[in-house]
């Protein structure tokens, strides 16, 4: 039992090092223009290219881009195959506890399974769930979305001499 409830404590280890300037001005930059992007299209098209884990994704891509919840593969088939499942899991069972934590559940196994974890899409069943969304979800805003992310994530990411992303696709 002692062995158990010293795995609360921690091991120990040190907190992360501050990023350098230059990362954090590069990310800085990456989200701005990833969200501001994303906002613009939606006001211009009168449709919604937005939904809230689309922040989070950006902390990934712009934050931690060598992470592998960060690559391509991870952003925009992680937020897809969320997206499938939460419509899926709303047409059989409704938006309901049970139901959304089915869906949530069922995601992150599919993401693991298919190595697309990407763990802002832990949420997106639930923006489909809460939304009541339709099957049209899947493209607007789930993959525009993401694949707006992902384009600025690769300009911004390769434009300093210091990072480079994706670390594969």
């Amino acid at each position: 039992m002692k062995d158990y409830l010293t795995k609360y404590l921690g091991k120990g280890s040190a907190a992360p090092a501050i990023p350098s300037i230059s990362h954090i001005l590069w990310s800085w930059i990456g989200a701005l223009l990833a969200i501001a992007a994303i906002a613009w299209l939606s006001d211009q098209a009168g449709a919604l290219f937005f939904m809230v884990p689309f922040g989070a994704s950006c902390v990934l891509v712009f934050g931690v881009p060598n992470s592998p919840l960060a690559q391509p593969r991870s952003l925009v088939l992680g937020h897809l195959i969320a997206a499938l499942v939460g419509l899926v899991v709303l047409e059989l069972l409704g938006a309901n506890w049970f139901a959304m934590g089915i869906a949530v559940a069922t995601a992150i196994a599919l993401m693991q399974l298919t190595r697309t974890l990407h763990a802002p899409a832990g949420a997106t069943p639930l923006v489909v769930m809460l939304e009541g969304a339709d099957w049209a979800f899947l493209v607007t805003p789930v993959l525009s979305g993401a694949l707006v992310i992902l384009i600025v994530g690769l300009i911004t990411n390769n434009l300093s001499r210091n990072r480079s992303y994706p670390e594969y696709w």
